[in-house]
Formats: C-alpha cells, structure tokens, sequence
C-alpha cells in the first residue's frame, strides 16, 4: 500500500502524469522508487540542505481507500499539495523552471509589503530575471495604489534595497524586455532619475540601442521612459525615434501605434522635422482603428490635437466612427480629449450627438466639472441645439455649482446664449448663476464675468443687478489690464449690454457705460458678434431683389441702424434714390 500512497502523490504533480509511469512503478522496487523520487522532487521542494522529504508513507489500515478503477486512490484526508504552501516555505530555491509559478504569486499580490515579504526568504537563490519581475511587481503596486512615489518604508526596506542592488549589479544580464519595463516601472513611480540603479539601466539601454538590438516594443517603453528622466530633448531619444522610423510600420501593434504618438507629441519643438513620417503613420494609423482601445483612441487624438495634424482628417473622422461605440466606456479624462479634439478638428456626427446626449443624461451628475463645460461647449462651437445635453448640463449646474471654477461656469453658460435656449429649470439655473456670481464677483476675472452677463442678456435674462459694476470706471480699468486699449470684443459686448440697459430696461437708472467705450458697428471683420450672412445665400437674395424691383436703386445692403446692428438689405428712402441717380449721372456725364 505504501506504492499506492506514492503514486497518489505523484500524480498531484504535472512532471510525473507522464504515459508509462504506472508501469514504472510496477517494474521497480520501493526503495528504487523513492531513491528517484528524491532526486526528481528535491530541485522543487528542498534547499541545498535538504530536509525530509515532503511524502509520507502510510500504511494501509491507517486510511480508507475508494476506487472504481484502481487508478483514482484519494486517501480520505491526506494532505494536498498547492502551490501556495510549496512557494511559502522559506528555504525554497528558484531555478529557471520555476519562472511561470513565481509569475503567477507575484501577480497575486496586492501591496508591496506582500511582495517583499513573499521575496524576502529567497534573495539568496533569486535570479537577476525574477528579481528585476519583483521590482516591477513593487513598482506596480505602488502605481495601482495611486501613489506618485513609493513610500520611504519601502525605500528604505532592506529586501527593496538588495533587489536594486542585484538589478543595478547585473542589468547585462537581463531580457530586453524585463529591462526597459522595469526601468518604465522606475519611472512611472518618480524615482530619482540619479538613483544608481536608474542610471546602471539607462546605461545598458543605451548600449543596447547603439547595438541596434532592440524590438519595436522596447524601443516605444524606453522611448517614454527617456522623455520622463531626461525630457523631450535628450539625444538618446532622437536615437529611439532614429530607429523607430527605420522600423516597418506593419510590424507595430496597435499598442505600439499609440506609444509612438505619445514619443512625438511630446517632442512638439521639432513636428517640422517628423512631418513626413507622422503623415506615413497617420496613414497607416487608419488600418488599425477598428482594434483600438477607448483610451488609445483618446491618446491618439489628443496627440493629433497637440502636434497640430490638420491634414489628419479622414483618420479624425474614422476615429470618430469608432468613438460613437464606446461613448459609456470612457473616463472622465479620456472623453474631455475626445471633445476637445473634435472641437479643435471642426468634427460634427450626428451619431456622436445622439450617443453624447444618451451618456450625458443619463450621468451627468457624476460626470467631472471639465467635462460638462466641454460637452457644452461643444455643442455651442458646433451650433447643436441639443435640448437633452443642454437641460442636463443645467440641472447639473444647480446641484453642483460650487464645484465649478470661473473659467468652466463661463463655457457652460455661453451655448446657452449662442443657441437662444433656456432650459425648463430656468428660474432655478440663473438664480443660482445670480447667488454664484454675487458670492464670488471679486474671484471673476473681468472678460469672464464680461462673457457670462453678455450671454444671460442674449436671452433676455439682463444681468440688472450687476450693470453698475460692469460700467463702473474701476471695472473698465480691471478689464482694460496692462493694455493701451480695449479689445473690439469686449467694447461690442460692453455697447450690447448698455444698449439693454436702454432698451429692455428703462427703470435701470444706475452707471451708464461711457461714450468712449461704445462701438458704432457690431459687425466687424475679426470680433463680429453678429452671425455671418452666407455668401450664396446673399447673392440669391440680392438678384431676386433686383428682379422683382426692377432696379439696384430701389433698396440698400448692409444698412446700420441707430442701434449698431447692421441689417443686410433695407428699402432705399427717396433722398437715397435721388443720390443713387446723381452718381449715375455723373459717371455717365449726363
């Protein structure tokens, strides 16, 4: 019986489920049988001083065997081996064999303080390879924790200490790839860039690069890996990006993609001398959308917004395609890239619109400040009248307006002037503004606040309470700055806001804004806060007025009115008629 206890325990370990071993068994005696046992189990269990081996030998009335074959003997209970009290025992040694399970406990854990403790008992025996893995394992906790930088205990811990000794000693010997993802893990973490464990890996990523022997994918980790330790400037960098173009586009993953585009937005300085190489890869970049992440599809349009790729567009807009699928998906961070690269690219999908408004309303309320002024922004730059984002965006605002800055309560505020909407919780939304503004008038900048009471008057919500202010000669001083003179937006804005003052509120009777500040014209060539007439449409419009009148003398085009706007055609008075007729005559010499 006690060559069926054997077998049994055998069986529990993959290296002996081998085709014959039940005939081995049969075929030698027990001492034979134990003797290779030993040696075979010896490597994985014991320490070079070896203790007892871990099988017992039982005899057959101590246990109750069940079998129906003779081949399934589970002695009722027997101790099992799992791979969790194999790798606790303290004197455990690690070979080369052994690299998947240690993988597979580090992986396991959670804090660092479980890493160093599990390692702690093995330093002797650990190899270069599975030690730089510990140290990646620490770095990645650390990082998963939130923690821009490993805490000093762990600095200062002494099995973290001889792991970047061992590192710093024997980087020669690593994998490419275990070296540049564990200098990545450094790096990620803030680790003093002098460290000498840090330079030891930079220097033998550098010796590697001049050998010309890195892969595509180590060459990206070491390339962002640089730009953190030693800037976008460094020449090792340029060796990277020398490489990388040399390297065939068709050989990158998807991942690889998005690290490049990350490498050069970071090296914006020089996009003049990567130009030609960013068109081949934005080019190549749209066979490889459909298997994008949300995040990458983010980071590669955040990276086209940054190195200012206009040319871009066919791959901005099947990123876009792509985008509408995976709208939920997105973080916070990652949906303000995708706004403001559609903004900055002019891109408009009415599919977009239609899965932004589902997302918005339906978690507005949970979605970040930045991100509800960009969604509105958004749709005021884009001219979307978009009554589900809009009305969500303003209930928003008035059950979190305290989380708002200056700068984002002006973005959010402007769509609704621009579209002429107001939401259904109207009274509710501008008496929070009113409360928000009073609160915090001294925390405004002057052209924001200038920005918000010119879009409340757009749709006759007039800012009463607040004109004194605005025209007071202190606020036109704050507004003016360091400037000679005031902007042509902000004097048009100021002259809209008086002439409400005159028009839409006679019983105003505070400040009036000073003559000196006022503009004749609304409509000017660069700040016009007039919309702009269609050409086509005023071309149509002129000929059909010249054919139903009869004549060009019979009406005028872009008439100014006493109140500054301009309206695009008017009715020619008499004396006009009489002065059209005088300058034909004249010209004709009649």
């Amino acid at each position: 019986m006690a060559l069926i206890t054997l077998w049994r325990n055998l069986c529990h370990l993959s290296d002996f489920r081998i085709h014959g071993a039940l005939a081995a068994l049969k075929n030698h005696p027990i001492i034979h049988v134990h003797k290779v046992a030993e040696e075979r189990l010896c490597p994985w269990f014991c320490s070079p001083q070896a203790e007892p081996l871990g099988v017992r030998f039982h005899h057959s009335c101590c246990k109750n065997f069940h079998s129906e074959n003779g081949n399934d003997l589970h002695p009722a209970g027997e101790p099992v081996f799992s791979e969790a009290h194999v790798w606790d025992r303290p004197e455990q040694s690690l070979t080369s064999v052994d690299e998947p399970t240690f993988y597979r406990r580090l992986n396991s854990f959670t804090s660092s303080e479980e890493v160093l403790s599990f390692i702690s008992c093995k330093l002797q025996t650990l190899p270069d390879t599975l030690a730089a893995g510990a140290l990646q394992r620490i770095c990645e906790v650390g990082r998963k924790d939130g923690d821009e930088k490993l805490p000093k205990e762990i600095l200062k811990n002494r099995v973290f200490q001889a792991l970047c000794i061992q590192c710093e000693q024997e980087p020669s010997g690593l994998p490419d790839t275990v070296l540049v993802t564990t200098l990545q893990a450094l790096t990620l973490l803030h680790v003093d860039p002098h460290r000498g464990l840090v330079l030891s890996l930079v220097a033998e990523c550098q010796r590697r690069l001049k050998g010309g022997g890195l892969e595509v994918h180590s060459l990206c980790i070491l390339g962002e890996s640089l730009i953190i330790l030693q800037g976008p400037g460094c020449a090792t960098l340029e060796l990277v990006i020398g490489q990388l173009k040399r390297e065939k586009l068709e050989e990158f993953t998807p991942e690889d993609i998005v690290a490049l585009y990350r490498i050069l937005q970071a090296c914006t300085e020089k996009v003049g001398q990567h130009q030609a190489f960013l068109n081949k890869l934005n080019n190549f970049s749209l066979s490889v959308v459909y298997s994008l992440t949300p995040t990458s599809m983010s980071q590669i349009l955040s990276a086209l917004v940054v190195l200012d790729q206009t040319q871009a567009l066919p791959l901005v807009i099947k990123l876009g395609k792509y985008v509408v699928r995976h709208i939920p998906r997105f973080t916070n961070e990652e949906l303000r890239k995708v706004l403001e690269a559609f903004i900055y690219f002019g891109h408009n999908d009415r599919f977009f619109t239609k899965a932004l408004e589902q997302h918005v309303a339906s978690v507005c309320l949970t979605l970040d400040p930045e991100v509800v002024s960009k969604v509105t922004e958004y749709c005021g730059r884009k001219r979307i009248l978009s009554k589900p984002i809009l009305d969500a965006v303003a209930e928003t605002f008035v059950c979190q307006s305290e989380k708002f800055s200056p700068h984002q309560i002006s973005e959010l505020i402007e769509p609704f002037g621009k579209l002429n909407y107001l939401p259904p919780n109207a009274s509710a939304f501008f008496r929070k503004l009113e409360d928000t503004l009073l609160t915090h008038f001294n925390y405004f900048p002057p052209k924001t606040l200038l920005k918000i009471l010119h879009s409340c008057s757009l749709i006759e919500c007039h800012p009463v309470n607040f004109m004194a202010k605005i025209f007071s000669p202190y606020f036109l001083q704050k507004l003016q700055g360091e400037e000679s003179y005031l902007d042509r937006l902000s004097l048009a804005q100021l002259t809209q806001l008086f002439l409400t003052s005159v028009l839409e509120c006679p019983f105003y009777k505070g400040q009036k804004l000073l003559p000196k500040y006022r503009v004749r014209s609304f409509l000017t060539p660069c700040s016009s806060l007039e919309t702009p007439v269609d050409f086509q449409l005023y071309k149509f419009v002129k000929i059909g007025l010249v054919d139903l009148l009869g004549a060009r003398l019979y009406f005028a085009p872009k008439v100014l009115t006493p109140y500054c706007y301009t309206i695009d055609f008017s009715p020619a008075g008499p004396s006009q008629c009489g002065r059209i007729q005088n300058r034909r005559r004249r010209r004709t010499g009649m």
